[in-house]
């Protein structure tokens, strides 16, 4: 039998078990589950299940197992790596309707979530109750929880609190086949067994299929302070990153913006930053009163010893929203104003990061191409962007983004901060790992997932799967 008719006969028979207004297979509904928000061509499934339960997961996992069809799990389809892409075709399971909030601990500082729950709802409900869940993806208004932990999402508070591996304490999942699995604990400390929770968290959709998350709070900070500083050229902000690294300051954000991604935002007309700016150093600091303050005037004598034109600081919470919704619209703001773009969030060392955003902009001037960089540049996760107008310059950016992950990786940086690897960078993890360690990590999936079903092609690439 054809992938395809397997593919529908197992839908049919999951519509069965669960509902079929649950199963979806015309062609125009299910064409809107076929790709993300990277820039890898999207994939038009068989059919798609909109899962409402755990109960519904299990099923479809094990339906479409005794069928032997590729499943491909989607949350709100936010990513940037092509993680959510039905690259062989077969089911795509969304789990965007599973979605409470179950409980918010705060004697025990615990949210347990279904993994549906959109991040910005999670972070407004803990808020409310005097907590704190700190990672901020820039998407946090529309992207899922469930997404966040199968890509191990960061964002610019990363910087200080850490990414979102930090904040799961455990998890419920459904493995291909249908088997129900519970790991990790509910207590602040725990260390029985091997530390399956840990490796779950960012497998991007190739181990299991999550159903629950148990996530880790903090208190909420009494008061923040967010400061612009505004420099003549990116190496100076990257400097001035060092230098407040170096003064022993831990602010919550460290984000570096370059002289194409200010251009962006004066075009959209949102926040006015003085033309005398090429570059800026957008800086939070969180915390009790008191120390904010001194830490944020430390911050800014760091940036004006390093050459700051002037340091702003903001006096209304206006001031900061307004801020803020001009970095996160940043990366829409750059597609804007060009007709192509390709992003990549490399990682170098953050002393690294002034000759990493040059270098980036010679080898775009060397194909041919405008680049914008932006990003964490206080863990070194620059999000750098190809931009281009000319269709014909296509093989050329192919070129540029390869020559952009040997670079990181010479410069003793990773591929990925926080978008995974998926489809789109799958072509590059042997300039990061040994051919001995990529094996070891296909046989862990092979543990979980024997016949390569799930999420088949993320990560290793197309060889290696049994669905292929």
């Amino acid at each position: 039998m054809l992938r395809r008719e397997r593919a529908l006969v197992a839908a049919a028979e999951i519509g069965r078990r669960i509902g079929p207004s649950r199963v979806l297979t015309d062609e125009e509904l299910v064409a809107s589950y076929a790709g993300d928000e990277s820039e890898v061509p999207p994939v038009i499934p068989a059919a798609v299940v909109r899962a409402e339960t755990s109960d519904d997961v299990v099923a479809t996992l094990e339906v479409a197992s005794q069928h032997e069809v590729p499943v491909t799990p989607r949350g709100a389809g936010t990513g940037k790596s092509g993680g959510a892409i039905p690259d062989h075709g077969g089911l795509v399971l969304a789990t965007q309707r599973i979605a409470r909030l179950k409980q918010i601990d705060r004697a025990n500082r615990i949210a347990i979530v279904e993994p549906g729950m959109i991040t910005g709802e999670l972070h407004a409900a803990v808020e409310a109750e005097g907590l704190f869940y700190p990672p901020d993806p820039n998407s946090l208004e529309s992207c899922a929880l469930g997404g966040n932990v199968a890509e191990n999402a960061g964002g610019p508070r990363a910087f200080k609190y850490g990414v979102t591996r930090e904040y799961v304490l455990g998890l419920e999942a459904v493995l291909m086949g249908g088997q129900r699995l519970s790991v990790g604990r509910r207590t602040v400390k725990g260390v029985t067994g091997y530390d399956l929770t840990a490796l779950f968290v960012g497998s991007e959709g190739t181990l299991a299929v999550f159903t629950e998350l148990w996530l880790r709070l903090v208190p909420r900070p009494p008061r923040t302070a967010t400061a612009l500083a505004l420099f003549s050229d990116a190496a100076a902000a990257g400097r001035a990153v060092a230098a407040i690294v170096a003064a022993g300051l831990t602010p919550s954000v460290l984000e570096l913006l370059d002289e194409e991604s200010l251009a962006a935002i004066r075009a959209r007309g949102a926040v006015p930053v003085p033309a005398r700016a090429t570059a800026l150093l957008l800086i939070e600091v969180d915390g009790e009163a008191e120390l904010v303050e001194l830490e944020l005037e430390r911050a800014a004598e760091a940036c004006e010893a390093a050459g700051a034109v002037e340091v702003l600081v903001a006096q209304e919470a206006s001031q900061r929203r307004a801020l803020w919704a001009a970095r996160r619209e940043l990366s829409r703001s750059l597609k804007a104003a060009h007709l192509h773009k390709i992003a990549e969030d490399i990682v170098v060392p953050r002393t690294a990061v002034p000759e990493m955003i040059a270098r980036t902009r010679e080898i775009g001037r060397a194909h041919g191409l405008v680049v914008a960089t932006y990003g964490h540049a206080g863990d070194g996760n620059l999000h750098s962007n190809f931009l281009w107008d000319d269709p014909s310059l296509s093989p050329e950016v192919e070129r540029a983004v390869e020559e952009l992950m040997r670079l990181a990786v010479e410069m003793g940086g990773t591929l990925s901060g926080e978008h995974g690897i998926g489809l789109q960078k799958a072509p590059f993890l042997a300039y990061e790992q040994s051919p001995q360690l990529i094996d070891l990590q296909r046989q862990v999936k092979a543990v979980f997932d024997p016949k390569g079903l799930l999420n088949p092609g993320k990560i290793f690439g197309r060889s290696g799967h049994g669905a292929c």
